[in-house]
């Protein structure tokens, strides 16, 4: 067990994802080191709701904003033409939004944004959270692109003490990165991977260390991406 390759990932996995990692002799450890939380104000609601009658354009670039407007519009099935990042933001808008047409799907936002200025999108609903990225909506705007952000989710930094060293640890978000290192040092032998390069542009501000980055917004592909490490040293 002690020369077992040890990985910590900063947000919560797919129990499936431990049992890949045991394959791979890769002990997998777990934590979450932000907190997702949906904004609640009848303000909100009352702008969502009636969004939710309007026949419009959305962009989704993560779970958390679907799970928050589909949690405030509930049986409503709004017919929106959707644009989104990632198979799990597809996935999710797919199964809350059953009458809407998904016109665009991409790997990142600054893919997606090129989408969008592409097919002559004059006008768009941003469904965000309080820390969403400025690449999507800045290059939109520079194409005079109106672009309507509605923020529906925050997200809190839940920083916590590794208690160990690891050789290899995985991030999803700037904030992931944020939190850990405010509570955490590593040593110069940790690798780190990271979904997205704006992530690993995060974790690049906190430390020297070697960083690995998938472009696709998917958690599947950074663990793939860490066990294949690995397995080849």
């Amino acid at each position: 067990m002690a020369n077992k390759i040890q990985i910590l990932s900063t947000a919560s996995l797919d129990p499936k994802f431990v049992v890949r990692a045991e394959e791979f002799g890769v002990q997998l450890d777990m934590a979450s080191f932000i907190k997702v939380s949906a904004i609640e104000n009848e303000e909100l609601v009352e702008r969502v709701v009636d969004l939710c009658y309007l026949p419009m354009t959305a962009v989704f670039t993560s779970v958390n904003a679907v799970k928050a407007v589909s949690d405030i519009i509930m049986a409503a099935d709004p017919q929106w033409d959707i644009y989104c990042v990632g198979n799990a933001t597809l996935e999710a808008v797919k199964s809350q939004f059953k009458s809407a047409e998904i016109i665009g799907i991409a790997s990142n936002a600054k893919t997606l944004a090129d989408m969008i200025i592409e097919d002559g999108e004059e006008e768009l609903v941003f469904f965000c959270g309080d820390k969403r990225l400025n690449t999507l909506p800045d290059m939109l705007r520079e194409n005079d692109i109106e672009v309507f952000e509605v923020v529906v989710y925050e997200t809190v930094l839940t920083p916590v003490f590794a208690g160990k060293d690891y050789n290899g640890i995985l991030f999803f978000s700037p904030s992931g990165a944020d939190s850990f290192f405010s509570a955490n040092k590593i040593g110069p032998e940790t690798v780190l991977f990271a979904i997205g390069n704006t992530t690993a542009a995060a974790l690049k501000r906190h430390t020297d260390n070697k960083v690995i980055f998938s472009e696709a917004a998917n958690k599947e592909k950074v663990v793939d991406y860490a066990l294949q490490y690995f397995n080849k040293k």
